[in-house]
């Protein structure tokens, strides 16, 4: 089980004073939460470190401008999302993910994600929000769970939106992240409740200069989330146009 969903557990921080990101103290305490967690894994604290330390980028997704190089001849939905930090667009794969592009247009359009955050940030490995607002109280999109499209083929890459969910496999409603690095781990591997994986629906364009700029402000704990951003970072709208 060495693929396994370490999406909700790698957000685990130490409390008060935790260690500098990516130093071995960091890798030892996420690995050992990771144990307490999942206690029957196989997964070494080589392998897991290796995942977090030395994704595989493919440098042919990128132009000279980082923007991610998509397949325009597909069906693809623009996006823009607006932060206090800067703009993201994106393009969402309606032929791919057609039920997680209908319901993220169906929320954006309603003007929901307006005023909610990006509430859980880990460098070099995703920048997530779109569920809390900036007083960390939970917002309900009044959306019903979706189908996990994970099994679409879509990989979760660097610059690649994906659906966050808990331990149900079909239980994404508003909250999404963007990959900051490759995390082949949270792809698709089988129909199976550690199997199914988190369904990537589309991919910036432009902007990952500020997924950059999320991913790198400092965080800490506030109640009881951890890795919440100590800078607010607010969503201020995000539109759509075909």
């Amino acid at each position: 089980m060495k693929l396994i969903t370490l999406f909700t557990l790698i957000f685990f921080v130490t409390a008060c004073s935790p260690p500098e990101p990516g130093s071995d103290e960091w890798y030892e305490e996420k690995y050992d939460e990771l144990i307490e967690t999942i206690p029957n894994t196989d997964l070494t604290f080589e392998e897991f470190k290796a995942i977090l330390e030395n994704p595989v980028y493919e440098e042919d997704n990128y132009n000279e401008n980082d923007k991610i190089a998509n397949d325009t001849e597909k069906n693809m939905t623009q996006v823009t999302i607006q932060t206090s930090l800067g703009e993201i667009k994106l393009e969402l794969n309606d032929e791919k993910a057609p039920i997680t592009v209908e319901n993220f247009k169906t929320i954006a359009d309603s003007g929901y994600y307006e005023g909610t955050i990006f509430h859980r940030v880990i460098n070099g490995f995703m920048v997530q929000g779109g569920g809390l607002t900036a007083d960390m109280n939970n917002k309900s999109s009044e959306t019903s769970p979706i189908q996990n499209e994970a099994n679409n083929g879509l990989s979760n890459d660097r610059g690649t939106i994906a659906m966050a969910r808990t331990g149900d496999p079909h239980s994404a409603t508003s909250q999404f992240f963007i990959n900051h690095k490759d995390n082949g781990f949270l792809n698709h591997t089988g129909e199976n409740p550690q199997g199914w994986g988190y369904a990537v629906f589309g991919a910036v364009t432009e902007g990952m200069d500020v997924v950059d700029q999320i991913a790198d402000v400092a965080t800490g704990n506030v109640g009881p989330y951890q890795d919440v951003p100590l800078e607010i970072i607010t969503i201020e709208s995000v539109t759509i146009s075909e």
